[in-house]
């Protein structure tokens, strides 16, 4: 096994790749905070752990298995020809930067990020630690074309899952394999299929693979999925059973959002008193403020505010608003739930 004298970001960041963690999941790993994961992450080398992580540090490579420890001694071994570690820390860190970018909606700089790498290299001429970061490229290119409302088609974000879900096949990954479904029944239910999206949100929220979390949202999805086809009452019930998972999970913005959720599901249940009072939650509670959220906050408000002849006027000006910041930062498939919502005001 190899030995760190002394562990940087850098080697943080190696180890966390090879144990094939996301950084919420390392920090719970190693018993530290997620804000001490990202700051070794952001600084790499320039940064040295408190004496005790060393010693975490230590710990987590020890009793890694000797895959991980292998992968772990390869990301770090120089490149004959350079000297430096090969280029997969700079598509690392590239897939992080287009994380941050796709979570502020600046979708052309993160395309720009991502096919940087995805049109460089066939994944099947790459080792395994290649293959994970071209999977995980094109899930990050998934996510983009669907908030993009691109879903359908050779460049959409369907294709890009199927993609990517291969791969993490392959690398017989099933974390993330099932993570992938669950963005397909994302985009199952954005297509309009809803029975069969609700199905296999139902299956999902019950499948050991995910974490606690994202079995929390399938299940949340289930309610999203019931709601739009008119179950209303069986929708709340179920969503209502998600927003206490995310309560006790401790996850304030899906608590949040799951609220969002629920006051839709009463506005269409009839429940508009009840409706304006999550949404208010919601609306109070939220703790990222990126353009997608805040449209999709602005939306249900403008939506629910609209069932009231009191307040239609109210709720057709959130609704212009969230219109022009969705034209904005190119979130179509928002603007064309905005413009279901107004034509059906007008029917």
């Amino acid at each position: 096994m190899i030995a760190v004298q002394q562990w940087t970001g850098r080697e943080a960041k190696a180890l966390r790749a090879a144990l094939r963690m996301s950084t919420r999941a390392f920090a719970e790993h190693l018993g530290v905070a997620l804000r001490t994961v990202a700051k070794w992450e952001g600084l790499g080398a320039e940064t040295r752990p408190r004496p005790d992580s060393q010693a975490i540090l230590d710990t987590a490579l020890a009793r890694a298995g000797a895959e991980a420890q292998h992968r772990f001694e390869r990301f770090l071994r120089p490149d004959e020809t350079t000297g430096r570690p090969a280029d997969y820390e700079t598509w690392t860190d590239d897939i992080e930067r287009a994380v941050v970018s796709i979570s502020r909606q600046d979708f052309p700089f993160a395309t720009a990020l991502l096919n940087r790498w995805l049109s460089r290299h066939d994944p099947h001429a790459l080792d395994d630690k290649g293959r994970y970061l071209h999977g995980r490229s094109l899930v990050l290119l998934g996510d983009l074309q669907r908030d993009q409302g691109a879903i359908l088609g050779p460049l959409s974000a369907r294709h890009s899952y199927l993609k990517a879900r291969s791969l993490f096949g392959e690398l017989d990954i099933p974390r993330r394999v099932a993570q992938i479904d669950l963005s397909l029944a994302v985009v199952q239910e954005m297509s309009g299929h809803l029975e069969a999206s609700a199905h296999a949100y139902e299956q999902l929220a019950a499948d050991e693979r995910l974490s606690p979390r994202d079995r929390a949202r399938a299940r949340l999805w289930v309610g999203t999925a019931l709601s739009k086809k008119g179950n209303h009452e069986y929708a709340t019930g179920v969503m209502t059973g998600a927003s206490r998972q995310f309560e006790d999970l401790g996850e304030p913005e899906d608590w949040s959002v799951a609220h969002q959720k629920l006051a839709l599901a009463h506005r269409g249940a009839g429940d508009l008193p009840q409706a304006l009072h999550c949404i208010e939650i919601a609306r109070n509670t939220g703790t990222v403020d990126s353009p997608m959220q805040r449209v999709r906050q602005d939306t249900a408000y403008g939506h629910i505010l609209l069932s009231d002849a009191a307040t239609r006027n109210h709720g057709l000006s959130v609704l212009d608003q969230a219109a022009q910041l969705a034209r904005q930062h190119g979130l179509s498939h928002q603007l064309r739930s905005i413009e279901g919502i107004r034509g059906g005001q007008r029917e």
